[in-house]
């Protein structure tokens, strides 16, 4: 087995029993990255040598008889998140070339860790889209087709970990922009309850929805990953004051007794049969395990769509404001003054899907339509809320599909922004409620694309969600199978 093909858990093991060295294994990497990167495109900025000084670092603690979490694993870091004096560009133009002063603050825990930084992992514009062809740089391809798209936000973190360009990553999820990669390429991916987790570094899309994840090959992988970024951060008003549990302590494999809940609304008309079919089977498998399954309602499933594209981009348009070529990345030329400057900067720093949230939030929160739109989404958010209060009530976790296809071929839906929205559609109701989720491989359709289960736990169960995951994963092989890194 080449070192590239050892698991987060594995690869710690062999660490820590000095079978090999955090050098050895971050080189491997980076030739991989070599190798195969021209082909994924699942980085924007790499930094070798950066990562190799880490690597030796990290050597020579452990040389020391020092120990930590993370100590010597070589991951990826989604280009949302700062980094300071390293390139960070939330995928667009207009940020081309910003070198932070500082350094996000779950980069900074997974660094206290021992960790190691591969390079800066691509992503759509500002995180906005389901496919990471809105990056301003490049396309990401799913190593499993290379014809077809990774999913997004986070496409760049989940093909990087799906193709063993780096041992886990980092995302972001605002309306399903980890786990959607994460089903796409066959990983696993963990959007943390809103709060768990410190935004403090993040490039904001959308403040009250964003989430920043993990994604790693195994449910003990990404575990790993959300134990370290987990956590109360005086720099972040949002994050909660309270003692994060041993998420490890969750991973028994056992599930007998716990209570699944299955919405109705989760299997509608349109859904691609082979992801139906693979979802309830892995529901039934969950059964033979011991759990107990019970049908819910989530009623108010078909108005998070509108409610999300309401309440996201009008945050977005508050947000993006502050990118006016005035404080940071390029600015165009003055022409007749600041506020023709103003209108070139943004008018060619920025993409189309970026512009069009913009236009839509900006309308949203215009005078006149404020109390029909955006006042309207908002107590529409409430009830999706509800809807889930009543359900955990009811049922410890819920699991549903986390996409309702496989990955889709580059191109097919770049113009049409409304079904490139519904590839969310099983995702995003759960940032609207601030709950917890996790999407695993649950099998392979017939052209052995991946598909994904979606696992939901209340807001702060994340322990839930990681019991039934890795219960469900140990009884499968589907995180076992590696991407064929098919050229058609």
């Amino acid at each position: 087995m080449t070192l590239t093909e050892l698991t987060l858990t594995e690869a710690l093991s062999q660490l820590r029993a000095r079978q090999i060295s955090a050098v050895e294994l971050t080189q491997a990497h980076l030739d991989r990255i070599a190798a195969l990167e021209p082909r994924i495109g699942a980085y924007l900025t790499l930094t070798p040598e950066r990562a190799l000084e880490q690597a030796r670092q990290a050597d020579a603690r452990r040389a020391n008889g020092e120990d930590a979490p993370l100590l010597g694993i070589p991951l990826g870091v989604k280009d949302v998140l700062c980094t300071e004096g390293v390139p960070t560009t939330a995928g667009s133009r207009i940020l081309e070339g910003f070198v932070p002063p500082y350094t996000a603050t779950v980069v900074q825990r997974l660094f206290a860790s021992g960790a190691i930084m591969l390079g800066k992992t691509n992503t759509d514009e500002f995180a906005m889209g389901s496919s990471t062809e809105n990056s301003a740089y490049h396309i990401t391809h799913n190593p499993h087709r290379l014809d077809r798209i990774p999913g997004g936000s986070s496409g760049g973190s989940a093909a990087a970990v799906a193709a063993r360009l780096a041992m886990g990553a980092l995302g972001t999820d605002t309306g399903g922009s980890v786990r959607q990669p994460a089903a796409m390429c066959g990983v696993v991916g963990i959007k943390p309850s809103y709060g768990r987790v410190s935004r403090y570094g993040l490039i904001a899309f959308a403040s009250s929805l964003d989430q920043v994840g993990a994604l790693g090959r195994t449910v003990r992988d990404a575990t790993a990953l959300l134990q370290i970024i987990s956590g109360h951060d005086p720099l972040d008003s949002t994050s909660l004051n309270a003692p994060v549990p041993d998420y490890s302590a969750a991973l028994t494999g056992k599930v007998k007794g716990l209570r699944i809940g299955v919405p109705k609304e989760y299997f509608i008309s349109g859904i691609q049969p082979e992801v139906e079919a693979a979802v309830r089977a892995a529901i039934a498998q969950l059964e033979a395990l011991g759990a107990e399954i019970r049908e819910v309602s989530l009623p108010h499933t078909d108005y998070g769509l509108p409610i999300y594209y309401l309440i996201a981009p009008a945050e977005a348009s508050a947000n993006l404001a502050r990118f006016d070529g005035v404080r940071y990345g390029p600015r165009a030329a003055n022409g007749g003054g600041m506020w023709e400057m103003y209108r070139n900067t943004r008018g060619t720093g920025f993409g189309k899907e970026v512009k069009r949230r913009i236009m839509l939030g900006t309308y949203a929160l215009s005078a006149g339509y404020y109390d029909a739109y955006y006042l309207k989404a908002q107590k529409g958010r409430t009830l999706i809320k509800r809807d889930f209060d009543r359900a955990f009530a009811e049922v410890d976790v819920i699991a549903t599909p986390t996409a309702p296809r496989t990955a889709f071929r580059i191109g097919e839906k770049v113009d049409d922004p409304l079904q490139m929205y519904l590839e969310d559609v099983f995702t995003l109701p759960i940032n609207l409620a601030g709950i917890c989720g996790i999407s695993l491989p649950c099998g392979y359709d017939a052209e052995n694309l991946p598909i994904g289960l979606q696992i939901l736990a209340p807001a702060f169960g994340e322990e839930k969600a990681l019991r039934a995951a890795y219960a469900y994963e140990q009884s499968a092989e589907w995180h076992k199978r590696t991407p064929a890194f098919a050229e058609n």
